[in-house]
């Protein structure tokens, strides 16, 4: 496998053996190596010695299931500090059949004029991006296809990354070709609108497959690990409703963001719940779809096609931390409205969850009323306009919080928080506060763990091996594998073992989700990012109705990153 380097100084393009040092990373492992052995944690996110990585899994390409995705990261412009977004579609299979195991895109040009990578198995060229442009990633995707035929991968921004305003996303393309799956987190796509590139195109001509050391084990394996997934009793939630499940869930925690973090139950939080966006789609039928899959040989399919009420597919998918973050967050209880506005945030190119939560302090600040849907699609629509108040609120919940002086800001480390609130989940307190990657919730959703979520003992042991874990699967695969397989780590290792070679034992899981998290933690040391706790308000503030503040002691928190689990840390030279 090969590394694809992309000079978009020199606009030279090289192309180089991976190296036995990266054979087993990817996805998230392989960008935090990358970036920790490449990138100066000091250099300015949108200057010229960021890079941006875009990373394969390991165990794409062999027909695995839920093993598509796609991760880009670097040096976050939200954050300061190292960052791993990943998404579905059908991209990462494409670059894994041209025999690419990540693209590096590195320098910044001289001109502002913004590029395509174009990736065929005679090779890779940039050509000027003229006719793509200025333009929201549908249009981009229908004028993709008109040259290059709705069988390729699409990566791209959109004007929000061409702005590069830091809640900007890069976008993948999913099985029916919409460009709807976000790696959205962290602000990647202002890094990629940097360097003047507004889409990789990757043609489906590569022939590339990967070696098997051992065939017997691996198709073995390769069936174990699908079944292993299948037979899990919550995988066929995810499978009828998708990540919409989790509102009720939440809700009922006390754990779902409302009207700016100001409460976590609300009272019509059935109108946009799981049941009700189930039940939505079968009565419209037409294009609509309960179950969907948005990468190639997926067991799980919890994606979905939400229709308008003509039965014309209106998105495809929504998910829970839109309806969250658009919804709850924002007052609005209203299934179509929130469908709209999560298009407007893919159409522009940017993270819904940051926008959501930028919108909920906008709202504080008096430039925006909770439950004005309308509104709501003004605001975005200023953010893809690119108007004084659009880049403000596209700069994320942070800087919009200091520009319009605002106190209740719920973010860590420059990140909004998604929708688990952190006082009745309070496991994601220590998420929030310890991930390296800011408030990001897949780093450790603690609300299916089995403890009080409402009392603080034991909160940071529970998120600390759960991130230990979820740092491995991200590694590998989607993080709804671990729902199937985390009391079954033999069958991972068997699969792992099967087709590199190797003699792991199960703990060779949580020795590499270890091994990732230190090289983050290290990054963001040497970063200058230190923002290891919750935003005040939330110690304070009473979430009701059972009056929970953020209430975990500081010793927890000083013990998460104690030597005594983590052993000794990597150090940058």
């Amino acid at each position: 496998m090969n590394f694809l380097r992309v000079n978009m100084s020199s606009k030279k393009i090289s192309v180089e053996e991976a190296g036995e040092k990266y054979r087993l990373l990817g996805n998230r492992g392989l960008i935090a190596q990358l970036a920790f052995d490449e990138i100066d944690p000091k250099c300015d996110p949108l200057g010229p010695n960021n890079k941006l990585i875009i990373a394969t899994s390991p165990l794409d390409g062999f027909g695995i299931t839920c093993t598509g995705r796609l991760s880009v990261g670097g040096k976050s412009p939200l954050t300061g500090g190292i960052k791993e977004a990943n998404a579905g579609g059908v991209a990462s299979t494409k670059l894994v059949h041209q025999g690419i195991k990540a693209i590096i895109v590195e320098g910044l040009p001289q001109s502002e004029e913004f590029f395509m990578l174009h990736i065929h198995k005679e090779g890779a060229q940039l050509i000027p991006a003229k006719a793509i442009a200025k333009k929201g990633t549908y249009s981009v995707a229908e004028k993709v296809y008109e040259e290059y035929g709705k069988d390729v991968g699409l990566i791209t921004i959109g004007p929000a990354g061409e702005n590069r305003l830091a809640s900007a996303g890069i976008f993948v393309n999913d099985m029916d070709g919409d460009p709807s799956r976000p790696a959205a987190r962290g602000g990647m796509g202002a890094v990629m609108g940097a360097k003047c590139l507004k889409a990789i195109v990757i043609e489906n001509d590569g022939s590339f497959k990967p070696p098997v050391f051992d065939e017997r084990a691996f198709n073995e394996a390769r069936k174990a690990f699908a079944k292993g997934i299948m037979e899990e009793p919550a995988i066929k939630v995810y499978t009828e409703y998708g990540t919409m499940g989790m509102l009720m869930i939440l809700n009922d925690l006390s754990g779902l963001p409302t009207l700016n973090f100001r409460k976590g139950m609300w009272e019509k939080a059935e109108e946009i719940s799981g049941e009700r966006f189930h039940d939505l789609i079968l009565e419209r039928g037409g294009e609509g779809k309960i179950t969907h899959r948005c990468m190639p040989i997926c067991v799980i399919q919890c994606s979905n096609v939400f229709p308008d009420k003509k039965g014309k597919k209106l998105i495809a998918p929504l998910e829970f931390e839109c309806a969250g973050m658009l919804g709850s967050n924002l007052g609005i209880a209203d299934l179509d409205q929130i469908a709209r506005l999560t298009k407007m945030c893919n159409d522009i190119g940017v993270d819904g969850i940051e926008v959501g939560a930028a919108l909920g302090v906008a709202a504080d600040a008096g430039f925006f009323e909770f439950g004005d849907g309308k509104q709501a699609e003004e605001l975005i629509g200023e953010i893809g306009e690119g108007t004084p108040l659009g880049r403000i609120l596209g700069s994320g919940a942070t800087v919009t919080g200091k520009v319009f002086g605002a106190m209740r800001v719920p973010a860590v480390k420059g990140q909004a928080m998604a929708a688990h609130e952190p006082r009745g989940i309070k496991g994601m307190s220590i998420t929030y506060a310890l991930s390296p990657m800011g408030a990001d919730h897949t780093a450790a959703a603690t609300y299916r763990a089995q403890i009080d979520h409402h009392k603080p003992e034991g909160q940071m042991e529970v998120s600390r091996n759960i991130q230990v874990l979820m740092a491995f699967y991200d590694n590998c695969c989607c993080m709804f594998v671990s729902r199937g397989l985390i009391k079954k780590p033999e069958i991972f290792v068997n699969l792992i073992n099967a087709i590199y070679g190797t003699n792991y034992g199960t703990d060779y899981l949580i020795e590499l989700g270890k091994e990732i998290l230190k090289l983050e933690r290290a990054f963001n040391l040497a970063a200058g990012v230190t923002q290891d706790y919750l935003p005040e308000f939330m110690k304070i503030e009473k979430l009701g109705p059972h009056g929970l503040t953020s209430d975990i002691p500081q010793s927890d928190y000083n013990r998460f990153w104690e030597e005594a689990f983590w052993g000794k840390f990597p150090e940058l030279k």
